[in-house]
């Protein structure tokens, strides 16, 4: 373990030890800090002090820095198709059928597996198995993930997410002809009380969940929709659209057996949009289908003609 010693100058009095302590690397997050200071690991002048402890002039800091936790997942060589990569955010565009994070019972194969055999530096902030996850797309959808290098990027990108300054943009092929050209959905996700595995628009332990969408195109029973996250609820937009009458094509979960042939939901998040954790820089990337579901468009589009 690495020990680092500080003294508090006069223009850090006052100052909580949590933000004096964050400030000495720019890699270590808030958070991570904050238990540092709970498990006794920061002490001033020799004593263990609470996370809202406010320095003197003359304070000396004692920090243990912990051995960064061994994962237990292994790493796994996969040909990830990373959109843009440098020493503090991923984008990668995940293929439909991969797991974003191993779970018990199912600790390979998962993108996880694959990001720990690209780049050994991910944010350890999730834990063990989820290492640099910021947010999740389900197995069957496919698209554009943002994944964090260190903690300092993982907390700049969840506070992101919190405050609904990202942009994330999904397009989808739903059941049903779409009377409306664009609307939002605003209504409460939460657990399926008959289904444990479902979610459901509810009053009952739900959470606020809105979801705009816009009409791309319209076929004979199908509609080609893009939707617009505002908040990031499970399986949202899956959810939102059954909910209005509109199931996604393919979905297993929320859709109807007959459906379009295709190997889960025809959901792709496309485009992806944030602030970059150090530049303050706002970028936004943008991914085309996969082609499964550019194959069913051009059966829709022929069947129409």
């Amino acid at each position: 373990m690495e020990h680092i010693e500080v003294k508090i100058e006069e223009e850090q009095q006052s100052e909580r030890i949590d933000k004096v302590v964050t400030s000495i690397e720019s890699d270590w997050s808030r958070s991570q800090v904050q238990n540092w200071v709970k498990d006794g690991m920061v002490t001033v002048n020799g004593k263990t002090v609470k996370t809202n402890y406010k320095c003197s002039a003359g304070d000396i800091i004692s920090i243990t820095i912990p051995e960064p936790t061994i994962l237990d997942v292994e790493a796994e060589e996969m040909n990830l198709d990373i959109v843009f990569e440098d020493s503090d955010v991923l984008v990668v565009n995940k293929p439909r059928g991969m797991v974003v994070h191993p779970a018990p019972g199912n600790y390979s194969g998962t993108l996880v597996n694959g990001l720990m055999a690209h780049c050994k530096d991910l944010s350890g902030i999730n834990g063990v198995l989820r290492p640099g996850i910021v947010h999740r797309i389900d197995k069957d959808t496919t698209g554009l993930l943002m994944v964090a290098k260190n903690d300092m990027a993982h907390e700049s990108l969840v506070s992101q997410l919190k405050a609904k300054t990202t942009t994330r943009k999904y397009k989808a092929i739903v059941h049903g002809v779409m009377p409306h050209d664009k609307g939002t959905i605003d209504a409460p996700i939460g657990r399926d009380k008959s289904d444990r595995q479902k979610m459901t628009v509810t009053d009952e332990n739900s959470r606020d969940a809105v979801t705009h969408f816009n009409v791309l195109e319209k076929f004979n029973d199908f509609t080609f929709v893009e939707c617009q996250l505002e908040t990031g609820r499970t399986h949202q937009i899956r959810v939102h659209l059954k909910y209005i009458g509109f199931p996604l094509a393919g979905d297993p979960k929320y859709g109807p057996k007959k459906t379009l042939d295709i190997n889960g939901q025809a959901l792709h998040a496309g485009l992806l949009g944030f602030e970059h954790p150090r530049t303050k820089e706002y970028m936004e990337f943008e991914v085309p289908l996969p082609k499964d579901m550019e194959q069913l468009l051009d059966n829709l589009r022929r069947k129409l003609g």
